[in-house]
Parts: C-alpha cells; sequence; structure tokens
C-alpha cells in the first residue's frame, strides 16, 4: 500500500508535500505541515505522524519533544496528488503555541484577532523534549 500512495504523489521540487491534519472525528481542521517521501513512508509504517521540519531539514516525529502526539487514522491524496489530507488522533494540542489548533487568528472587523486562548503553556510543551 505505501508504495501504491508515494507512487501517487507529486512532490515539488524540493521533495515536499503540503499536508493537512485534520481530527478524524470531529472534522476539526488542526493544522497543515510538510512531507517528504521519507515521512510519508514512516508515516504509512508506524502509524505515527512524521512530518519534514523546514526549518531543521529533518524529520519531525509529531510529538517527540512536547508529547502531542497524532496517530494516522486515514491517509487521503487530493485529485491532483500535490496535497495530503490526515485524518488523525491528536493527543493534547496540535500547535506548537498550545492552542488546540493552528488556525487560531481571524478576520474581526477588519483586524486581525486571536478566537482561540493557548490550552497549555507553549514553555510546558518543549520541557521533556
Amino acid at each position: 500500500m505505501s508504495e501504491t500512495m508515494l507512487a501517487a504523489i507529486s512532490f515539488d521540487a524540493n521533495g515536499l508535500v503540503a499536508a493537512i491534519a485534520q481530527q478524524h472525528d470531529t472534522g476539526e481542521v488542526l493544522m497543515m505541515a510538510w512531507m517528504s517521501r521519507d515521512s510519508v513512508a514512516e508515516t504509512l509504517a508506524t502509524g505515527q505522524v512524521c512530518y519534514w521540519s523546514r526549518s531543521r531539514k529533518a524529520l519531525w516525529r509529531k510529538g517527540e519533544s512536547s508529547g502531542q502526539t497524532q496517530r494516522l487514522v486515514d491517509m487521503r491524496l487530493d485529485c491532483d496528488g500535490d496535497t495530503l489530507l490526515l485524518l488523525v488522533d491528536q493527543t493534547g494540542v496540535a500547535c506548537h503555541t498550545g492552542r488546540h489548533n493552528c488556525f487560531f487568528r481571524a478576520i474581526r472587523d477588519e483586524q486581525l484577532a486571536e478566537i482561540a486562548a493557548p490550552e497549555i503553556d507553549p514553555a510546558k510543551l518543549y520541557a521533556h523534549g
């Protein structure tokens, strides 16, 4: 199965594909990140979501330093083959800011407003990493 999925993905010039993580049972969009061929293969093999960190230029196993993990429920590929939808079971918060998801800012009255407060202090997320 993983080779079939990998062959269908259109990775960009940097060898990456956009990946949207969505909570499998509620439909809440949690975050967007990038995946490489290796991170897709690892995710499919282990069931634990692994991304590619563009800043660190390394595999990023979601939760390895924060404990806020994502278990893969289903992986879907869009019609163009250039975006993945990861249906996940999120443990804890998904955002490094301590919020449940990364989409906590919205335009309100022509101003950028925070519409969700942190659920955990971000410094505490990485205390055990």
